[in-house]
């Protein structure tokens, strides 16, 4: 008797490097590729109820399964999309292929580590129990594969750097597999009947449309693995941006200053195994520099958040974090909405917030800065801070972000818990004319220079020559930190890097300045006994 497969297609929105797909390609005579738009990710957050999904990563996710279906179609296959949750979706195909006599033997899908993720996978090995059907559950996620860790689980280390010494010294990288020879069909539909939902727009997940792209944004890209195919293979092969990537990594203006890779790792439509291959090429036949090991050292900063969740559990969603250490942190929401819109009066961090959300896009060194200073200088709850980021940012991946911020409020893996930036230093260091400052907030694109970082120590005279009351047409600052003092005075500074990419106004961000990990937000110098802290190249 003929047999299927199902193969719940999860953040793994790729055919390369798929051993999901393999697998099922191998199990079964059919194989059926499933995607669920799964109404509880679009419900809102745990704690504080924004919205799970915003628009922006809703919308480069139906992109995303899009390509996806064009792409098995090609194939001679198709994708069931279907908007509800798997193990749901999953009990009507048994009973479908039941009643056509074709049973499902076999579902497949890609392992996850977190409580929402694991849930799923729970009811799924449940229903399939009940109904003497095997589960496949495949690693495939990360760079190094979990069984090839040179240590148990339990025994992950505590610091990135012991991590990363492990894994380079005494563990490989597996090649990139290949698509299978034998493409499986969808069972015959005279004989077993499957249909499929129409993909659904924003408005159909209860998100308001989204007309067009931001013309200012640092990633104007589509979501699938067409995209990011095509993405790494410029950053590489067509710009050798690559080739300079560690020293304009902390860029914030233009396409050109990091990779821009982690939205297709997020939702899977790039293999971080597939980038390694790539960057190995590159390096064999261009060149091989710090630059090109730093895309490398960033995935394993990626690969370590998965590891760390997979170790601690909940813990990282806890208010005391994984160390278990808790803090006087408040949960006054007219400060923290005086954050998420970018009205703070510190122009460093409204210009990043007013970017995510108008985009969905916030620069390593926005998500920096702007963490330290919920956390530190405003005193709110983290947990505030890594839903509302849950929510907006188009490279969402649980587990870097929620670890992350565990590691900003000092109840993460990091031996520094009391690092704290300096707005005022930063945004100078790394916006030292300002270009940033005035392309996200246009009520001060009259102030000059590095003057725009302190509208508040300008003279009456400067801000009405410039078009700005402060109070009025701009917030006096929430809060005015002792250090910023030093700093307020500092002279300009020419940029070094310049993206001739940029949309919205120059590049900016100095060159040669080692400040920290393109992705999520990590420590402001390397070193230390935690190294540098990351989630994946951004």
């Amino acid at each position: 008797m003929a047999r299927a497969a199902i193969y719940l297609f999860r953040n793994d929105l790729r055919l390369h490097d798929n051993e999901c797909y393999n697998l099922a390609n191998r199990l079964a005579d059919y194989v059926i590729p499933v995607y669920c738009f799964d109404p509880t990710h679009f419900q809102p957050t745990w704690h504080f109820k924004f919205n799970k999904t915003e628009k922006f990563r809703a919308k480069f996710l139906i992109e995303s399964v899009e390509d996806l279906r064009l792409k098995l179609r090609e194939r001679a296959s198709d994708l069931i999309i279907c908007k509800d949750q798997p193990h749901r979706v999953i009990k009507d195909l048994i009973s479908k292929c039941e009643a056509g006599k074709i049973p499902v033997s076999a579902v497949v899908y890609q392992k996850e580590v977190t409580y929402e993720e694991v849930n799923v996978e729970d009811k799924i090995k449940d229903l399939c129990s009940g109904n003497n059907i095997k589960v496949h559950e495949l690693w495939g996620s990360t760079l190094y594969n979990l069984q090839d860790l040179p240590f148990k689980v339990r025994q992950v280390p505590d610091t990135y750097t012991n991590f990363r010494k492990d894994v380079e010294g005494r563990s490989r990288v597996r090649p990139v597999c290949q698509e299978p020879d034998t493409i499986r069909p969808l069972p015959p539909s005279t004989t077993v009947e499957l249909k499929s939902q129409e993909l659904p727009t924003l408005p159909d997940l209860g998100l308001k449309d989204l007309i067009e792209n931001d013309r200012r944004t640092a990633f104007p890209y589509k979501g699938g693995e067409s995209a990011g195919l095509a993405r790494l293979h410029s950053y590489l092969w067509g710009t050798n941006a690559v080739a300079t990537y560690k020293e304009t990594r902390n860029g914030l203006l233009g396409t050109e200053y990091s990779t821009k890779f982690s939205p297709w790792l997020a939702h899977g439509c790039l293999s971080p195994r597939m980038i390694f291959r790539e960057i190995k090429k590159y390096e064999k036949e261009v060149v091989s520099n710090k630059s090109t090991y730093w895309v490398i050292f960033e995935l394993i900063w990626r690969d370590y958040f998965k590891f760390v969740c997979l170790k601690y559990g909940d813990r990282v969603f806890y208010r005391t974090g994984i160390m278990g250490k808790d803090h006087d942190w408040s949960q006054d929401m007219k400060k923290f909405r005086l954050w998420a819109e970018g009205r703070t009066g510190v122009p460093f961090v409204d210009a990043n917030m007013r970017e995510l959300k108008e985009t969905g896009w916030m620069s390593n060194r926005g998500r920096q800065n702007v963490a330290s200073y919920l956390i530190k200088d405003m005193g709110l709850d983290w947990r505030l801070g890594a839903e509302w980021f849950e929510a907006y940012l188009l490279d969402h991946d649980v587990c870097s972000n929620y670890g992350n911020w565990n590691y900003a409020a000092g109840i993460g893996n990091d031996p520094r818990e009391n690092r704290k930036f300096n707005m005022i230093k930063q945004g100078m260091d790394y916006d030292p004319d300002g270009d940033y400052v005035r392309t996200w907030v246009k009520e001060l694109a009259r102030i000059p220079g590095g003057k725009v970082h302190v509208p508040w120590t300008l003279s009456p005279r400067e801000l009405e020559a410039w078009g700005v009351s402060l109070g009025e047409t701009y917030p006096n600052p929430v809060v005015v930190a002792p250090e910023w003092g030093r700093h307020t005075q500092k002279s300009n500074k020419k940029p070094a890097y310049r993206d001739s990419n940029a949309k919205g106004g120059k590049g900016s961000g100095p060159k040669n300045q080692q400040r920290g990990i393109d992705f999520y937000f990590k420590s402001d110098k390397q070193g230390g006994p935690g190294g540098n802290r990351g989630g994946g190249p951004g």
